[in-house]
């Protein structure tokens, strides 16, 4: 689907004026926003051996990279340092873009190219950009490791092969995910988790359209978008992108497939002004970014941190 951007003004549902239980349930089921649900059930000792690859420097031709390098969980899952250079010297063109929650998009990677977590996976080892390496010559070194071979052994029943590798890094990517975010508990029952103004500013989110793009459990991340409707929007190319989550968008500054913007206030007045062809009043961007802020889920039982830079 292609998401234009466009909705009416106060078209959200009306703010409720009662507040018995049956009300209460009825209102918070007809949000277009679900919570983040528990991550499912799955083996662990697939999980485990998942974790231990994605932290794995093996998984690198060189034996410089893991896909922890990019994606920092101790943090908000993305790129702690921001980097503007591969480790083959080329210029990164995108933002690297949060782990954390990308099980529940409908596509993956910025331009939404990859449609399973295990095909993104074989892409970044492909890819002389990140690992610069391939499934078999992981699978060489893997396989010469006596205690990585028993892992797999334990997990799946046979020694490494390409199937249960890519497995094991996206069943442990799909394990990552962060509810209990304020907004989720709002969602979930508990009418006092949002402040006033963070209520004012997810009607702002809804009546002015941002919604129609940033929706679903992951507020985002199901729908292409077109950016820069009415106004320019960072880099010019690809003007079609995956609409990114909007899930723990405090910490994950810089903001824009480029990194162009690194305040959220600047980036909700540029989308509102190339997205909606709105300019947002101070009032309203500050109770749009409050709400944004409620957002933040947990991750073994902590809230999400922004990376330092």
């Amino acid at each position: 689907m292609l998401c234009a951007t466009i909705f009416l003004a106060g078209s959200s549902p009306s703010p409720m004026h009662r507040t018995d239980a049956a009300t209460y349930s009825l209102y918070r089921s007809q949000e277009p926003i679900t919570p983040i649900p528990l991550p499912p059930a799955t083996d662990p000792r697939k999980v485990a051996l998942g974790q231990r690859l994605f932290s794995d420097h093996h998984l690198s031709h060189d034996g410089t990279l893991a896909c922890s390098s990019c994606h920092d969980l101790q943090t908000n899952g993305a790129d702690s340092t921001h980097r503007t250079a591969a480790r083959d010297g080329s210029k990164i063109p995108f933002a690297t873009l949060s782990v954390f929650n990308a099980a529940l998009d409908f596509r993956f990677n910025w331009e939404g190219n990859y449609r399973t977590l295990e095909g993104q996976v074989e892409s970044s080892l492909d890819n002389p950009a990140n690992m610069g390496t391939s499934v078999a010559e992981v699978l060489a070194k893997l396989n010469a490791h006596p205690e990585i071979v028993s892992l797999f052994k334990s997990a799946y029943g046979h020694p490494p092969d390409r199937s249960s590798l890519l497995d094991a890094i996206a069943t442990f990517e799909r394990s990552l995910l962060t509810p209990g975010s304020r907004f989720d508990e709002w969602l979930e029952g508990n009418a006092d988790a949002l402040t006033p103004e963070e209520k004012a500013g997810y009607e702002q989110f809804k009546s002015l359209g941002c919604v129609s793009c940033h929706q679903g459990v992951n507020i985002g991340g199901n729908l292409y978008e077109r950016h820069g409707i009415f106004h320019p929007l960072a880099s010019p190319l690809p003007k079609l992108l995956r609409v990114p989550s909007l899930r723990n968008v405090a910490t994950m500054a810089p903001y824009f497939h480029d990194g162009s913007v690194v305040s959220l206030d600047e980036a909700v007045k540029k989308m509102g002004l190339a997205q909606l062809d709105r300019t947002l009043s101070d009032q309203q961007v500050t109770e749009i970014v409050a709400f944004l802020k409620t957002l933040t889920g947990k991750f073994d039982g902590h809230p999400l941190l922004a990376a330092t830079p």
